[in-house]
């Protein structure tokens, strides 16, 4: 079964959670130097997050509390979510279907335990959600130990957060550069080496 919180600390709970949740969206998009059109991938287990063991607890309100702290950061800056499913679903993705426009979408709703708390919470939350098998996102979130990078753009470069948990839940980070090709003739443009260039709207 799903869990639920069910304590007086609930409310304090669940606001420490979007505070963490912020506080790490808030450092990935400094270290990532993301920009409005960017996607980020997030794997999340809910179950982690409340000091359970991956796929065993699923809690809607964690899933929900998470999302709603990271998307008080990206929203405002225009970057989007995409939000992975559980492996009951392959690891697809839940997104916005303005960040994949042309993307071949699939059909499935997620529901917590056949996709997960968060990518459920994702789910309601977007205006128009689309469903995909994969993405090639500019930098992730791991919650959890939930294995995002097979939704990440080639070269994936770790990031240490200083938010380095989200409830009990450990985060790992990535962004994303260019590979580097042609040996060492080549010149490179010193504006890529460390990510995407920020350009102005």
């Amino acid at each position: 079964m799903a869990g639920t919180i069910h304590s007086v600390e609930k409310t304090e709970i669940l606001q420490q959670i979007r505070q963490d949740a912020a506080a790490a969206a808030e450092q990935l998009v400094a270290a990532a130097a993301l920009h409005r059109g960017q996607i980020v991938v997030v794997g999340c287990s809910s179950s982690e997050a409340v000091g359970r063991r991956v796929g065993s607890w699923s809690t809607p309100e964690v899933g929900e509390a998470i999302f709603q702290g990271l998307s008080s950061v990206f929203d405002p800056l225009g970057v989007y979510i995409a939000a992975q499913c559980c492996e009951h679903l392959n690891r697809a993705l839940i997104v916005e279907r303005d960040a994949v426009p042309g993307a071949e979408i699939v059909n499935v709703v997620p529901q917590p335990k056949a996709g997960g708390s968060f990518a459920t919470a994702a789910y309601h939350a977007f205006r128009h959600p689309v469903a995909l098998e994969e993405i090639r996102a500019d930098a992730g979130l791991d919650i959890g130990g939930t294995l995002i990078g097979m939704h990440l753009k080639k070269v994936a470069v770790p990031v240490r957060l200083e938010q380095n948990h989200i409830g009990q839940a450990m985060v790992l980070a990535a962004r994303v550069r260019p590979k580097f090709i042609g040996g060492e003739r080549a010149n490179y443009d010193a504006s890529l080496k460390d990510g995407y260039p920020v350009w102005e709207d």
